[in-house]
């Protein structure tokens, strides 16, 4: 097995001074840093899984930074804070053109070869030998979206994890090879979405969050009551087929999306309600994937009068305008409340 990993038990005198940019020349990869606290077992946090999302790393520099004594941190609970993808961060991209999605080659992936997925496999034996309290994946997304947690279990310890950070959580089986889905099999494990990057409500709002976990005795391992949580199940994943081209506005491509689609996110939309406009006779242009990998565009979309249009209610969630974003990954997720399965929560 080859691994990138560095893994070692103090901070790195400066590392807190560093933006995102800069931890690449410092670390020279993904880096797994151990800190002692008063309670045990730790916290697991990690950061810059997408190396454009920086809110997590600027939120756990934030927390670090106010416990800071001359010889290291002196923290209510033991940390281990692992920073993924350096490489990326340096240049500003979610990951370098010629690696994986470092979030999609975790232990359970589809495809969970190469380096960078040996790495991941370090982290995951690497706290499994240490024991975990609880495991924190921070992440941004590019479009207008409310601050909310995801979790891959109906678990009650997991979703008092979420709710701690927003009554807002999503239940998701794929994508598979997520940091949270591979730290479930050691403990309560949480996503959380931040908004965009560069908001300073995102950034405080991390950074309280994992100020909290630090000083958690516990977790509640009774059900979240109903009126603390507002649970989707994620669905499906839609996204734009490499071979059609399209853009947001009236540009004229096959597919034209609307301009201001992200306006769209976490709102229940009704039938009929449109994405965009399809041009040129195109057909359903739209690869839409259920829990099984099977394909579901023409259950949830139809092309009707060259619109675009939702067959049935859904939610969407993450709709992005970032081209790049939706090239490398996704247009949108599509939900469905699902709060009456809290009961069913172990």
């Amino acid at each position: 097995m080859s691994s990138l990993l560095n893994e070692i038990e103090a901070l790195p005198e400066g590392l807190l001074q560093l933006d995102a940019s800069q931890l690449h020349e410092h670390l020279g990869g993904p880096t797994l840093i151990h800190l002692q606290g008063r309670r045990s077992p730790p916290l697991f946090v990690s950061v810059l899984m997408h190396g454009n999302e920086t809110t997590g790393w600027e939120a756990v520099r934030r927390v670090l930074s106010r416990y800071m004594l001359a010889d290291g941190p002196d923290l209510p609970r033991s940390l281990s804070l692992f920073i993924a993808n350096t490489a990326a961060a340096a240049e500003g991209m979610r990951h370098l053109p010629d690696q994986p999605d470092y979030n999609r080659v975790w232990p359970g992936a589809e495809d969970a070869h190469g380096d960078e997925a040996d790495t991941m496999r370090a982290v995951v034996d690497s706290m499994a030998a240490r024991g975990l309290f609880a495991a924190v994946d921070l992440h941004n997304n590019t479009g207008l979206n409310p601050h909310y947690g995801c979790v891959n279990v109906l678990e009650h310890a997991s979703l008092h994890l979420a709710s701690l950070f927003s009554r807002t959580v999503v239940y998701f089986i794929r994508p598979r090879g997520v940091a949270s889905m591979a730290m479930t099999e050691l403990g309560p494990s949480v996503t959380l979405e931040c908004g965009k990057v560069g908001h300073e409500n995102g950034t405080s709002h991390a950074a309280e969050y994992v100020d909290a976990c630090l000083h958690l005795a516990e977790l509640p391992q009774h059900p979240v009551p109903a009126h603390d949580i507002d649970l989707f199940h994620t669905v499906a994943i839609v996204r734009v087929p490499p071979d059609v081209a399209f853009g947001f506005g009236d540009n004229g491509y096959a597919l034209d999306f609307t301009a201001d689609l992200d306006r769209l996110n976490f709102r229940e939309l009704p039938v009929g309600t449109s994405f965009g406009r399809v041009n040129n006779g195109q057909a359903m242009p739209l690869d839409v994937r259920d829990e099984g990998d099977q394909w579901v565009a023409e259950q949830y979309f139809k092309v009707e009068q060259g619109q675009l249009q939702t067959r049935l209610p859904v939610m969407p969630s993450m709709l992005t305008r970032d081209i790049t974003v939706i090239r490398q990954d996704c247009l949108c997720y599509l939900m469905e409340r699902y709060d009456g399965h809290l009961r069913d929560a172990g």
